[in-house]
């Protein structure tokens, strides 16, 4: 029986302390002129997430879909094998292609020198 009478106590003293927050809150507000915003008005938008408008949001979007699409070109080139439920580089076809370049006396990339 004593735990409800510590539980209604502990409940009596939240509310009060919650009354008091508020009307603290309620005071500066009024003190400083403040007005504090709705947490629904500061939710990010999934299609907007950085809050542009219009021609800048559109703008961000094209350039972000030609960066997926470049990506996908680049990555597509990569030759990979999945071994042992992973993927991993094919190193037999970066060697045939780096032969048929040095056969064909073209560079697609730039390589270091090691020393």
């Amino acid at each position: 029986m004593s735990w409800v009478i510590l539980f209604s106590f502990s409940l009596a003293f939240f509310f009060v302390l919650m009354f008091l927050l508020n009307r603290f809150v309620s005071y500066m507000k009024k003190e400083q002129n403040l007005e504090i915003e709705s947490f629904k008005d500061s939710l990010i938008d999934k299609d907007n997430p950085v809050g542009l408008r219009g021609e800048e949001l559109e703008k961000l979007k094209q350039q972000q879909s030609e960066a997926q699409r470049h990506l996908r070109e680049v990555i597509a080139k990569i030759p990979v094998i999945q071994k042992d439920g992973r993927f991993q580089l094919d190193e037999e076809a970066l060697r045939q292609r780096k032969e048929a370049e040095n056969r064909n006396g073209t560079s697609g990339s730039v390589t270091k020198d090691r020393a």
